[in-house]
């Protein structure tokens, strides 16, 4: 079975550190979040504190903050996969990569895509992989900073809720 340490935490340069999150966070994580989506019209508070809840529980998926004086400013959601090829190794997914307005161009990105790599490859996970809209520009030149490239055609399906 999959499990990442949900106690993780690590001091990177620049004063910043990485560390898994914690239910406190959510408010802190629903402002960034709204950087990357605007949600106007999103779920109820209750709603999404159990949704919160249920990520920070599994034992496969790894919800990564970056802290500097203590407050969050970028974050990064990790997820395992079992996986039956590659001898049984599973493979990793990122989502959901926000770092603030503010804080953009000073590592934060690089250091949380650094240590998802890092947790995933100590997990022994074959690939770390993720998606990004096209438009996105900025957001690629940080993933191919950080030793992501693009050698495949990705396609994304939205299903609708009733």
């Amino acid at each position: 079975m999959i499990e990442l340490p949900h106690d993780f935490s690590r001091r990177v340069d620049r004063g910043l550190l990485v560390r898994a999150a914690v239910a406190e966070d959510l408010p802190a994580l629903l402002t960034l979040l709204s950087q990357l989506h605007d949600e106007t019209a999103g779920p109820r508070l209750t709603r999404l504190e159990t949704t919160f809840a249920e990520m920070l529980a599994s034992p496969a998926r790894l919800v990564l903050v970056a802290c500097r004086e203590d407050r969050i400013v970028g974050t990064l959601d990790l997820c395992m996969v079992a996986n039956l090829t590659h001898g049984g190794r599973p493979w990793a997914g990122i989502e959901n990569v926000v770092v603030d307005a503010e804080h953009r161009r000073r590592g934060v990105g690089t250091a949380l895509v650094d240590v998802a790599a890092e947790v995933a490859r100590e997990a022994g996970c074959y690939k770390l992989q993720l998606l990004s809209r096209e438009d996105r520009e900025d957001a690629h030149a940080l993933y191919e900073r950080t030793g992501f490239n693009a050698p495949v055609r990705g396609f994304r399906r939205y299903l609708e809720q009733s």
